[in-house]
């Protein structure tokens, strides 16, 4: 590992908190990028001055919702705004989240990630990837959505990961400077998931017994790659990395 300056991409996210607290912690300068901070990466405002003197660039920012044209558009623009101030401001190299399974995705946002990771491969800057399984932060999320006393959640496969366990992987992927750039030829994208297999319903089923709410486990119909995502599509390959906690030992540590 070696010290440096990073930058961080949507650093008041969900992943970018942890992200921060990662790098802080393990003694880095960190510049954290969002709006709340005045750098918009759309638009490209505050973004060169708070990538001077910036040695890697990671990039955790995100859309927030599920629309695909929408998603793919913001990725497409970020990114090409990332690699053009890095390039001007003398950085390394890129670091970008991504989700396990993108190659495979025909729709939805999750398929909006293959224009994120092209566009970071076909970039100036030298980029590498990590893809990393759904959160386990983002079942609140699924039972946010419903709005109501009664979710009906599908019931596919998962392996999900602790956002901290991927901010930490992330920064060490990050952090070294022999790790290849999967622009490299053969370069395979590494990927971070959950210790095992689980149910996306049966994790709700646990946190929606915290909060009151009833889980109704439902077949994915209608969701985007519902065939997709039954078949295992979205799972870890054989050479991913598998962290802890598990969905109930994190849960256990949630006020």
């Amino acid at each position: 590992m070696s010290a440096g300056k990073f930058a961080v991409a949507g650093a008041t996210g969900r992943l970018g908190r942890h992200v921060v607290d990662v790098l802080a912690g393990r003694g880095h300068q960190v510049v954290p990028m969002s709006r709340a901070t005045g750098v918009d990466i759309i638009t490209g405002e505050g973004l060169a001055e708070a990538l001077t003197g910036v040695d890697v660039i990671i990039d955790v920012a995100s859309w927030h919702a599920s629309d695909q044209k929408a998603a793919t558009e913001f990725f497409r623009t970020a990114t090409q705004n990332l690699h053009a101030a890095g390039l001007r401001a003398g950085a390394d190299r890129i670091v970008a989240v991504s989700i396990i399974g993108a190659d495979k995705a025909t729709a939805g946002f999750v398929a909006a990630q293959q224009v994120h990771e092209e566009a970071n491969l076909s970039g100036p800057l030298p980029a590498r990837i990590l893809r990393a399984a759904q959160f386990h932060e983002f079942v609140g999320q699924l039972l946010e959505w419903q709005q109501g006393d009664v979710a009906y959640i599908p019931a596919l496969p998962t392996q999900l990961v602790a956002c901290r366990t991927v901010a930490e992987t992330l920064v060490d992927l990050a952090a070294d400077p022999d790790a290849p750039a999967q622009s490299d030829p053969g370069a395979p994208i590494p990927e971070i998931a959950g210790p095992r297999r689980e149910s996306m319903a049966d994790a709700a089923r646990l946190l929606g017994a915290r909060r009151g709410i009833k889980v109704v486990d439902v077949d994915g119909s209608g969701m985007p790659d519902a065939e997709i995502a039954a078949a295992g599509g979205f799972l870890p390959g054989p050479h991913a990395t598998l962290a802890g906690p598990t969905f109930q030992e994190w849960l256990n540590t949630q006020p």
